[in-house]
């Protein structure tokens, strides 16, 4: 049977997007597709159905079908050992052999599976490398999978570029060519001396401990440009529906790059280590700038919850984003965050101790350790990993236990890495020291309790200690995942030895159930454990090795793969049937040559976010001096260019205090509207009340709670106005400000406005209490008669741009001009027909009328002298443009990205006067 992925599981995915494409459904009927999106676990079902379906009867291609249980054992996943494999060429375990009618899958990470060594001037000698990701992803065999990355050698000329690209071509590989330097600044500087212990959570290094050519600036250039030189070869590489799946962080910015040259690209971007808490992470200088490119990818995905979890409160708290269950959420751009726990091929070790030479090896381990437990660590020889603690605690258990000191002995496996590093050095140096002590101390002249190896074994050798192990300690201090403990577990068959596993490794979190979880900081914790281990019954320890077992099979790396893809394929699907409620971006020229040839414009502009200076978007607020917005700079010259023009009647329409529109447009001869229209100030500078007057004596009672909230909320402030008090918490502490605003909410509703006549409007970082019935759009009605009872109005107005960063409370001004579709023929018993918005392309050409005092009584709705009503505005749709700024949900036409944008746009209507 063919490999149906291609024909059934897309076609699950795509077919609630047609469905939609094919009916005519406007912005505001979003919520209608809200039955569509809780498929989303029925298609995700059906998918992994479907999976295991192809899998049950479809020839294992990449594996071959009689020499299956051999040539399968030909990678692992420890240090730099060689990797042998029995029954095959070694040239033959390089090819990753695709099934037919597959998903093309890009796999991108700074290394290829294989290393490559030069043999002359076009030849090559091509090796197997070695990893977790590399033996996790070549155990995938449902996608066309194609791996691109840096070989690990430094070719600089053309011949030996090109012999190199077409042997790994052989091998589906495509090699990325990266200059010494840019290696040295990048990989070793930047990755390995930057990231890789920040997110371990050693710390950063000194800066002036770094030579002046390899500062963080420097090393961080160099990581851009690497994640560029990726960017290049993926995008000459890809076709149109390939998924590109982005590994580790050495790509933290190719997420970013990929969207810049196509946005239609399905990018997934994985960590392979932990991500740290947010407190750590903001000590990075580069902080926001690698959140924000990750944040690109449509699937962010981690190994477990807590990191998953860590990433989003570094996104809400060092850029002020909105965290969700389902990730981070960025004015309606959602990028989904979950944890996709990774696995290994359990088959592969399973099938290989039954192999001869393998059940040789276990023989004469057995024999060798006859009469005594073994414990064994299998670790690269890192800080992160343990080993001194490791080997500290087994020293306190022989301490305790001195009945055990000639039945136990502790098999260490260090395999070497970065020897070249003055701490990698000390710490070989300190583990010598530690084993020497202890097998002086415990030791004698035919037994020693610490056998420690510095280097790595080889594919046969390891699965016969794992099989002969009795306990398996793991300590690590932090690891990403350690899949050590799961190659050990599926080697426990016939022994079912005990594992103990540091909490601090992400395997944690999977293997729990069946694994005593320790401390590896706490020596006493960890001596004690292994004496319970070693003592423990057999009943006991088979049933913990069943938990495990369990998980390591069924969570497999081809489960892993398959989910994490099959997950971006549905990501992609509700980011398109969300798209369809965000507003597309303005087309200003059009905007520009309408507002030119009509004869009587209105603009009505916000001011918060709309027009005022651009801000830090990150956590660094300087709260001094962002405490009282100001108008853009490059805004005043354009908007007093338009003001003189008789033809353009501009209001800025805010929802600020009065002294805060006159200290910034006080010059400008422009209508300002203060809180939210209940104020207007007309182009003679006279301030008046544009709406009668309504009782505030609740105004008291919710000041205190305010007040009360205010002190307790380090960072916050209120401000209170002549119609509502407004609580403000951006600059405090995200997460705590949310909780106080939460508390603040229930009070109110509670006690103080319980019976008043007030409305609670919650914004992104702010309460606010009005006056029900106080909004932009029942202002801008009032508004309007004013402006045509001063300057005497005879021309409809035939020109609306409407642009601000509104709350959704306030939106209603954008839909206040929207203009009305035709009414159909109705007879006079008829109910009217609700009034709905035409489409965001404007090609409807309907207009909008609205009626005012008699003053005007000579301007005829619509054109139509049969009817009576007074009308001052006569709008085709083709010239009302509503824009909301940055706020991607929202009810507005058109959306502009900036303040920046809006001053754009400003300048250039005021340049074709």
């Amino acid at each position: 049977m063919k490999n149906i992925r291609s024909c059934e599981e897309i076609g699950i995915l795509q077919h609630d997007l047609d469905e939609l494409q094919k009916s005519d459904m406007h912005a505001d009927d979003y919520k209608n597709t809200s039955a569509i999106l809780r498929t989303r676990l029925e298609r995700l079902l059906k998918e992994r159905e479907l999976r295991k379906s192809s899998r049950s009867t479809q020839t294992d291609d990449f594996h071959g079908n009689d020499n299956s249980s051999n040539n399968n054992n030909n990678n692992n996943t420890i240090g730099n050992r060689k990797i042998f494999s029995t029954g095959t060429h070694p040239d033959e375990e390089l090819r990753i052999r695709p099934p037919t009618n597959s998903q093309r899958l890009l796999v991108v990470a700074n290394r290829l599976p294989v290393s490559a060594t030069r043999k002359g001037d076009a030849s090559w000698q091509l090796e197997m490398s070695v990893g977790g990701l590399v033996s996790a992803l070549l155990g995938i065999t449902e996608f066309e999978t194609r791996w691109i990355g840096w070989a690990g050698v430094n070719v600089t000329d053309e011949i030996g570029k090109k012999s190199l690209t077409k042997a790994l071509a052989d091998k589906r590989c495509v090699p990325v060519f990266l200059d010494e330097d840019l290696v040295n600044l990048y990989y070793n500087g930047y990755c390995n001396n930057i990231l890789w212990p920040l997110f371990h959570y050693l710390g950063l290094p000194q800066e002036d401990r770094l030579a002046t050519t390899r500062s963080f600036q420097s090393q961080f250039d160099a990581y851009k440009k690497a994640n560029q030189l990726f960017a290049d070869v993926v995008s000459e590489h890809y076709i149109e529906g390939d998924v590109i799946w982005c590994h580790d962080y050495h790509l933290m910015f190719l997420p970013k790059y990929l969207k810049e040259r196509n946005n239609k690209m399905k990018v997934g971007w994985f960590l392979h280590t932990p991500f740290p808490s947010s407190e750590i992470q903001r000590t990075l200088p580069s902080r926001s700038e690698l959140l924000r490119a990750v944040l690109v990818a449509d699937l962010v995905g981690f190994h477990t919850y807590d990191y998953a979890r860590h990433f989003v409160s570094a996104c809400t708290r060092i850029l002020g984003l909105e965290g969700t269950p389902d990730g981070v959420e960025d004015q309606g751009k959602l990028t989904r965050v979950a944890a996709f726990p990774i696995g290994i091929d359990p088959s592969r070790f399973i099938r290989a101790i039954q192999l001869p030479q393998i059940k040789e090896h276990i023989k004469e381990l057995e024999e060798r350790f006859a009469g005594r437990k073994v414990m064994l660590g299998v670790d690269r020889l890192d800080m992160i990993k343990g080993i001194p603690q490791k080997i500290l605690a087994f020293e306190k258990f022989l301490e305790e236990n001195p009945d055990w000191h000639d039945k136990v002995v502790l098999l260490q496996i260090a395999v070497p890495t970065r020897t070249d590093v003055p701490e990698y050095q000390k710490l070989t140096c300190q583990v010598h020291e530690i084993v020497g002590r202890i097998n002086g101390r415990f030791g004698s002249l035919t037994t020693v309790p610490i056998h420690h190896l510095d280097r790595s074994l080889d594919f046969h050798e390891l699965c016969a200690l794992y099989a002969i192990t009795d306990v398996a300690l793991i300590t690590s201090l932090r690891d990403g995942m350690n899949l050590v403990s799961y190659e050990f577990v599926a080697c426990q068959a016939s022994k079912k030895g005990v594992l103990i596993l540091s909490e601090f490794a992400g395997a944690a979190q999977s293997l729990g159930a069946g694994a005593i979880l320790v401390n590896p900081w706490n020596i006493t914790e960890v001596a004690s454990s292994i004496g319970y281990a070693l003592n423990m019954p057999a009943e006991e320890r088979e049933k913990r090795h069943h938990h495990n077992f369990v998980h390591v099979t069924s969570h497999t790396s081809q489960e892993w793969a398959e989910t994490f893809v099959s997950e971006l394929n549905d990501t992609i699907v509700e980011a398109q049937l969300r798209i369809r409620q965000i507003p597309p971006l303005l087309e200003t020229n059009e905007a520009v040559e309408r507002y030119l040839d009509s004869s009587n414009r209105l603009l009505i502009l916000g001011f918060n976010s709309t027009l005022t200076e651009p801000v830090d978007t990150g956590r660094r607020f300087d709260q001094f001096k962002e405490m009282e917005p100001r108008l853009h700079p490059e805004a005043k010259e354009a908007l007093k260019r338009l003001c003189d023009d008789p033809k353009t009647t501009i209001v800025i329409l805010s929802g600020s205090h009065h002294s805060v529109l006159d200290k910034n447009f006080g010059e400008l001869n422009i209508w300002l509207a203060a809180e939210h229209g209940v104020f207007l100030r007309t182009p003679n500078k006279k301030w008046t009340r544009n709406m009668p007057q309504v009782h505030m004596d609740w105004v008291d009672s919710v000041k205190h709670v305010f007040e009360y909230f205010t002190e307790r909320t380090p960072r916050s402030q209120f401000e209170l106005r002549e119609t509502s008090l407004v609580w403000n918490y951006k600059y405090a502490d995200i997460e705590f400000g949310r909780l106080q605003a939460k508390d603040m909410l229930q009070h109110l509703c509670t006690g103080p406005i319980s019976n008043a006549s007030v409305e609670v409007v919650q914004g992104g970082r702010s309460v606010e209490v009005r006056t029900t019935g106080v909004t932009k759009g029942a202002g801008i009605k009032r508004i309007l008669g004013q402006v045509i009872h001063y300057k005497d109005t005879r021309e409809p107005i035939d020109y609306v741009l409407c642009v601000g960063h509104f709350l959704p409370k306030d939106e209603d001004l954008y839909t206040f001009f929207e203009p009305e579709p035709p009414t159909p023929v109705r007879s006079s018993l008829s109910t009217p027909v609700n009034r709905s918005s035409s489409d965001r392309n404007g090609s409807t050409g309907h207009k909008k009328s609205h009626p005012f005092p008699p003053s005007n009584s000579n301007h005829i709705s619509n054109g139509d002298k049969k009817d009576a009503t007074p009308s001052i505005l006569d709008l085709n749709s083709n010239n009302y443009f509503s824009c909301s700024v940055k706020r991607k949900l929202s009810s507005a036409r058109y959306l502009l990205s900036s303040s920046a944008d809006v001053v754009s746009l400003l300048k250039q209507m005021a340049d074709v006067l």
